[in-house]
């Protein structure tokens, strides 16, 4: 992995554990809007934040959905 990587990795655990699952969606609309006004380059940088918090948000909640197994 990547030093860039990494660092977006931590930034958006960061910010999904600041802000939660409702990040995710703000980040997508920020990233939308930096297109729009021409800023294509923020934006996919905000995007890329964006789907490295939805991915954690996705495994965390496969994790729980595991751990959920084993208590039966």
């Amino acid at each position: 992995m990547t030093s860039r990587r990494i660092h977006i990795e931590r930034l958006a655990l960061s910010i999904l554990d600041a802000k939660g699952i409702e990040a995710i969606w703000q980040l997508q609309l920020d990233a939308a809007y930096a297109y729009r006004t021409g800023y294509r380059v923020a934006a996919e940088a905000i995007l890329e934040l964006a789907e490295a918090a939805e991915r954690e948000l996705m495994r965390r909640e496969n994790a729980s959905v595991h751990s959920d197994e084993y208590r039966e």
